[in-house]
């Protein structure tokens, strides 16, 4: 006689085993037909998964008139939908040979085999929907069996796909005793697969899907191994959510940072200087200096001192900070004594060989630094220190190296060389609330000033489960307290991540959605007790006594390539004026304007303005669009007229009409004193203020 508490703590008890489908039909009709799937203590199962004892129950549904849909939800429908689709190349391709489907965040794959048949071409994809659309027309159930892992050995020997045989052999290496599959339809009637789902109940509850892409993999991820093909789509639950996220997706490839960066010319990345290394060209620099300039500015208001490090250090001094070798997969390989590497060679000495060496400590060497922190540190422990002295907060845009595997590295979000605004702090155990304080705080100027509003929180926590942590619990305690407290005081959500805390500290993260709603991770706040005492770090406390110091590790941009690459996809690379390359482009009418518009460049540059002009042979409407597809924010057209008043006629990126003539020396001033107050200032309001304009969306 099972007793299911649902979310809300009420309960409802059955004499007999149930089912969610039956707990859902008990609420109601309406919520039964709704339902896809549930929650049972915390498990996604399917509808009909029985239920013989007392159970937390989540019932997932799936509700047309909701804007956002339940992920839960999603994931089963996308699930289900690659198991659709997966039977609809088989209808067209009897042929090819399944490999693995799940659902992703964004949509569904499936990895499929076409070796000794012809690839599969997107010109396809129009067959393959139609005959998706009629697997789901049937409204067929979901069914589910199981056999032992003898008989469902068998079973998978006896069809002969080494894919699904090796699926089912991770399966039992996992712990699995027995073996599911799901049948669109009855088994031994209509298509199934090797599965553990779950499911949606039926073909029907799918809802609005689209196939989009075709790509290749391989078996296991290993190139040595059999090359696959993985076709790609997205589900929802209604046509309008998939209307949505088509359309969000045509702007994204518009807004996609790799092109934008190729078009603006601000950054290149070179086969022959290496994958993920990035060449920041002069337009991409002056984004880059502006922002270090703007974080710099607010550093000096909270007293940071600058420092600058090497970007290599000894092996030595990262097996005390814990980083080598514990994290050596995702580390360039260390540099050793060409001299002792030869010698070492000459005596026979493997790679095997070398690598243990150098962890355990018997050969020194070199490292490209894979953190500041260690560096940072050793500045602070190059002088004693008083409690009158802390909090220290030393400040670096400090280049790191890390080795991301080739399939992972994407434009500038993710690098093997990368520069961090990264700054450590060294207080007091009573400092440490209000130096976090502190840190929140410089993170969110910046979001402010960049417009970026939506963004939420997640205090990354130690998992209690895992042995990677390091450092005394109790003080462990503290540092998690101390998070949990500063993100109150930020007036956003936050939320709770077990797991998400780095190996020394637990941290405080900001996940920003740019203006399409994707979420990214960007600046990052720590809390360390650790590190200090792998290093042995003290001041002397007002009692005479040596005591250990906390350090807070905070990078408000978090990654200078990933935020800019960020940035360019939120402003789709047109950027506000004070960030923009080129503030301002005076184009003359005609040839007989020239110099006058040399007299508005000479005077715009005086003020410390980026601006150039387009003196050429082209007719002014072309020199507009010129400026236009490089996402310029000003336009300055000079003509006869304007030179014999000292007037500059204004045009504004994203406004479809002429501004008008305003004095040069009005429009410079405010200018100015936009570009100053970092958009603060408006310059528009200031040259036009009774006017009204139709902006080009």
């Amino acid at each position: 006689m099972p007793t299911i508490t649902l979310p809300d703590g009420t309960t409802r008890s059955f004499k007999n085993d149930t089912t969610p489908f039956e707990i859902a039909s008990d609420i109601s009709e309406g919520l039964a037909q709704c339902a896809v799937g549930a929650r049972i203590d915390g498990v996604l199962c399917d509808l009909s998964t029985p239920i013989s004892n007392d159970a937390e129950v989540k019932l997932v549904t799936a509700r047309k008139g909701e804007k956002e849909s339940d992920p839960d939800a999603l994931e089963l429908i996308r699930h289900s939908c690659a198991h659709v689709m997966a039977e609809a190349i088989q209808r067209i391709r009897p042929a090819v040979k399944l490999v693995y489907g799940p659902a992703l965040d964004s949509g569904f794959y499936y990895d499929i085999s076409f070796e000794g048949s012809e690839p599969l071409s997107s010109e396809e994809f129009e067959a393959i929907e139609k005959e998706m659309a009629s697997i789901i027309d049937e409204d067929r159930p979901f069914t589910r069996y199981e056999l032992s892992t003898g008989d469902g050995m068998k079973k998978l020997q006896d069809e002969g796909s080494k894919y699904k045989i090796d699926n089912a052999e991770r399966a039992i290496e996992a712990g699995s005793d027995s073996l599911t599959w799901y049948v669109t339809g009855e088994p031994n009637s209509n298509w199934e697969d090797l599965c553990r789902g779950p499911h949606v109940p039926s073909t029907g509850k799918i809802g609005a899907f689209k196939l989009q892409s075709i790509a290749s993999s391989y078996w296991h991820g290993d190139a040595d191994s059999d090359s696959l093909t993985r076709v790609y789509g997205v589900a929802f639950v209604h046509k309008k959510q998939l209307k949505k996220h088509l359309k969000l997706q045509e702007e994204s490839k518009l807004r996609d940072h790799r092109v934008l960066g190729k078009k603006l010319r601000l950054f290149h990345i070179d086969e022959q200087v290496g994958q993920g290394l990035l060449l920041w060209t002069p337009n991409g620099a002056v984004v880059r200096q502006q922002l270090q300039n703007f974080i710099g500015e607010e550093l000096q208001k909270q007293n940071y001192s600058q420092v600058f490090t090497p970007h290599i250090g000894k092996l030595d001094l990262y097996r005390t900070s814990g980083h080598y070798p514990y994290y050596q997969e995702s580390q360039y390989p260390p540099l050793i004594d060409p001299e002792q590497l030869s010698k070492l060679a000459s005596e026979g000495c493997t790679c095997g060989d070398l690598s243990n060496l150098m962890k355990q400590g018997d050969i020194e060497g070199y490292l490209l630094k894979p953190m500041n922190c260690p560096h940072h540190i050793r500045i602070y422990a190059s002088s004693p220190h008083s409690y009158r002295d802390l909090p220290v907060r030393l400040a670096e845009f400090g280049t790191v190296y890390r080795w991301e595997q080739s399939g992972e590295i994407g434009g500038m979000t993710r690098v093997r060389g990368f520069t961090q605004d990264d700054a450590h702090l060294f207080c007091t155990e009573e400092q440490v609330a209000g130096e976090l304080i502190g840190c929140l705080d410089l993170v969110k100027i910046i979001f402010k000033t960049l417009g970026m509003h939506d963004y939420k929180v997640r205090v990354g926590l130690r998992d209690a489960d895992s042995d990677k942590y390091v450092g005394d619990p109790e003080k462990w305690d503290k540092a998690e307290d101390a998070c949990r407290k500063a993100a109150e005081t930020l007036g956003v959500p936050w939320v709770e991540e077990a797991g998400e805390a780095a190996f020394y500290g637990p941290k405080i993260d900001f996940i920003v959605n740019d203006v399409l709603g994707r979420p990214w991770q960007l600046g990052t706040v720590q809390v360390d007790y650790n590190l200090p005492e792998r290093f042995d770090l003290t001041y002397i406390g007002p009692d005479g006594k040596e005591h250990r110091p906390v350090m807070i590790h905070r990078a408000p941009f978090g990654s200078m390539e990933r935020f800019i690459g960020v940035l360019i996809e939120h402003f789709a690379g047109a950027f506000p004026t004070w960030l923009a390359p080129e503030q301002v482009r005076v184009l003359a009418i005609s040839e007989k304007s020239n110099d006058y518009a040399d007299t508005v460049l000479d005077a715009l540059r005086a003020r410390g303005i980026r601006a150039t002009a387009d003196q050429c042979d082209e007719r002014i409407q072309a020199k507009i669009r010129n400026a236009a597809d490089l996402k310029i924010p000003w336009l300055l057209v000079v003509g006869p007229r304007d030179a014999e008043k000292n007037n500059v006629s204004v045009r504004k990126r994203g406004i479809l009409q002429d501004l008008g003539a305003v004095s040069m020396d009005t429009f410079i001033g405010a200018l100015t004193g936009e570009i100053s107050s970092r958009g603060e200032s408006k310059a528009l309001e200031i040259c036009f203020p009774d006017s009204e304009f139709s902006i080009d969306t």
